[in-house]
């Protein structure tokens, strides 16, 4: 979910078997080199991630670290970190001691030199990776060997793919037929429950939401208290609304319409 310069990327078709050599670690001269001068797509899970990390609202989060775009061939709403605003860098790295939040850190940087397409065919999304070699990279030149499939479960991005894989499947199915004509109002209800997370939450318990929808006690506690498991619910709603699930988990009370996000 990075655009990339195809210049540095190695144009082999990498499975979770490949062997690559790469260490990252302050001892580097290009240590966080790598951080800025691309565009960093986030996910959802990246940006409940991030906020959580710091301690802010996910509104907050996304007027003072992104910006809002249009995925060309869907036309749903994408969320970049807007490194421009940030002097091409990205805004929780710094050149000693390295990214500020780590442990919380974007899957498109837990991948890095590694890079992941995807897919959608009839048995489901089929994920793939390629080699990132820029030019100024040395942590190449480091011993520390790695298959795909080693690095992925070390750098913990094989858990940010189970938890982003719905999102880049909806994304892809909007867009296997040619862009949809997606409406500004569905364009901002996508933005709201896959990206804005705590304004998805007053919009559940503050709006007409709960008499128009079905949903049991319990999962209206689990989705007041998680952030994990209100993004679980908003894929679900997400999909129900765009028509592209069956699932009858979520239903609508009878004669009713689906709210406009406020």
């Amino acid at each position: 979910m990075v655009d990339l310069n195809m210049k540095v990327v190695r144009p082999v078709k990498m499975t979770p078997e490949s062997r690559f050599r790469f260490k990252c670690h302050p001892g580097v001269p290009c240590f966080t080199e790598c951080c800025g001068r691309t565009t960093i797509i986030l996910t959802p899970y990246d940006i409940l991630r991030l906020k959580g990390r710091l301690g802010i609202d996910s509104g907050d989060f996304l007027e003072r670290y992104t910006r809002r775009e249009e995925h060309e061939q869907s036309g749903l709403p994408l969320v970049i970190m807007d490194m421009p605003r940030y002097g091409g860098k990205c805004p929780f790295v710094r050149p000693v001691t390295g990214c500020l939040v780590y442990s919380d850190r974007p899957a498109t940087c837990r991948y890095y030199p590694v890079g992941q397409g995807v897919l959608i065919t009839e048995e489901g999304l089929d994920e793939f990776y390629f080699l990132v070699r820029e030019p100024h990279c040395k942590g190449f030149e480091e011993q520390d060997e790695w298959n795909v499939e080693t690095w992925r479960k070390d750098q913990g991005a094989d858990y940010y793919d189970e938890m982003n894989r719905e999102w880049k499947a909806m994304m892809l199915r909007r867009s296997s037929f040619g862009k949809p004509d997606i409406t500004e109002r569905e364009q901002d209800l996508f933005y709201m429950v896959m990206y804005d997370l705590d304004q998805f939450r007053r919009f559940i318990f503050k709006s007409r939401f709960l008499t128009i929808f079905q949903v049991d006690d319990d999962t209206q506690q689990r989705i007041w208290e998680d952030d994990l498991e209100l993004l679980r619910f908003g894929y679900k709603y997400i999909k129900m609304v765009f028509k592209i699930s069956d699932d009858k988990s979520l239903s609508l009370a009878p004669q009713e319409a689906v709210p406009a996000a406020t």
